[in-house]
């Protein structure tokens, strides 16, 4: 089974996304049997007296408009123990990558990469924090998505 850890700064918006998305494309093609899907946020931000949020209203929306549900999700903290429990951590973008080698004490596995990385076009996942664009960042993540799929 493959282990799948999708990390972003806040946990709220792109991971979750991401984690979503990968598990509809993943019970599209009946593969469920063959992953665990999660994913965390490097920093606390989004998590109050140990209860993390739940995802941004406007990344709930972007998720319902392709048809994908995620209701059950709270924000949760990347921690240095996952790294035994993972088989890969994919990150948005570089500021989660080095947060995420800090959290996890390094990478000597190599299992630490970014989302893009498995697309045509490398680098960032397009942050809606910032941008207000959750269509792009839901793009961007849909394509990530389906190229790591392609390389499991």
């Amino acid at each position: 089974m493959q282990r799948i850890m999708f990390v972003c700064h806040g946990n709220i918006c792109r991971s979750p996304m991401a984690e979503f998305i990968l598990k509809d494309l993943v019970n599209k093609c009946g593969r469920n049997d063959e992953f665990f899907i999660a994913s965390s946020a490097t920093s606390d931000e989004e998590i109050w007296n140990g209860i993390g949020n739940p995802i941004y209203p406007p990344a709930q929306t972007e998720l319902k408009r392709h048809g994908i549900t995620n209701a059950s999700h709270r924000a949760t903290q990347l921690r240095a123990e996952m790294y035994g429990q993972f088989d890969l951590f994919v990150c948005m973008d570089n500021m989660n990558v080095r947060n995420a080698q800090r959290i996890l004490g390094g990478d000597h596995d190599n299992k630490i990469c970014k989302l893009m990385d498995f697309t045509s076009r490398p680098g960032n996942v397009s942050d809606p924090w910032y941008s207000g664009d959750f269509r792009t960042a839901y793009n961007d993540i849909l394509e990530g998505c389906e190229g790591l799929l392609k390389n499991l």
